[in-house]
């Protein structure tokens, strides 16, 4: 009998495709995570033209390397619903060219929100807001409520 055809190699062969697949399936999953995180805007316009189009504008500038713009994100998911149809909300993200060029001419960095008025006009500047209440309330003193 060769040492291959031991009776404990074939279950050991036998079980490890079994093994692999679900290992296979988690990190394909975490890869996949990973990918969706990276996009750009999760979910907002990454669209800067919209600026000064008639309607105020929230604007994070945000890099998907940094932890700053992605706190701040989770604010802005939690207020969106509020201002829906009377703020528009825009993500520059500044791993992009036009995302770059933007937060050079606006002197912004990961986590800084700029708040423009209609025509367009840069009203508010915020650098990392930390709470739900500050971000409301610099968008209130920008747009009334």
């Amino acid at each position: 009998m060769k040492p291959s055809d031991t009776p404990s190699s074939h279950a050991n062969g036998a079980t490890r495709p079994w093994i692999k697949w679900p290992l296979i399936l988690l990190f394909l999953g975490a890869v996949s995570a990973f990918v969706w995180q990276q996009l750009p805007g999760a979910g907002y316009s990454t669209d800067l033209t919209r600026v000064g189009a008639g309607q105020p504008t929230l604007v994070l500038a945000q890099h998907g390397h940094y932890v700053g713009g992605a706190e701040v994100m989770e604010l802005m998911n939690d207020i969106r619903a509020d201002y829906a149809g009377r703020v528009e909300f825009l993500v520059a993200h500044l791993a992009m060219p036009d995302g770059q060029a933007f937060a050079e001419r606006q002197a912004a960095h990961d986590g800084t929100v700029l708040l423009f008025d209609a025509s367009g006009r840069r009203v508010a500047l915020l650098h990392q807001p930390k709470s739900r209440e500050e971000l409301q309330s610099a968008l209130a003193e920008a747009f009334g409520r």
